[in-house]
């Protein structure tokens, strides 16, 4: 796991920190892995597969759909281009 340092944190911030994680049960430096990890990823994000399966159950797409893929898939490996 990455490791973080944090220089010049005015010490009201570093105060305001400890009481909030006191507040919530935990050790300063967990409350700043939560601060950090909600800004970065909040609840409401888009995921793409979320999003891509939703998409696929709006329109209609059944697991029969993906398999006719498979069968019509050109099995033949792609010819490198080339620069001649």
């Amino acid at each position: 796991m990455a490791m973080l340092t944090v220089r010049n944190l005015p010490d009201d911030v570093h105060r305001a920190l400890r009481v909030r994680a006191a507040q919530h049960g935990h050790s300063t430096e967990a409350e700043v892995r939560d601060i950090l990890a909600t800004a970065v990823k909040p609840e409401n994000r888009v995921r793409l597969g979320d999003a891509l399966a939703t998409l696929g159950r709006k329109i209609g797409l059944t697991n029969e759909d993906f398999q006719a893929f498979d069968r019509i898939r050109d099995r033949e490996p792609a010819e490198p281009l080339r620069f001649e």
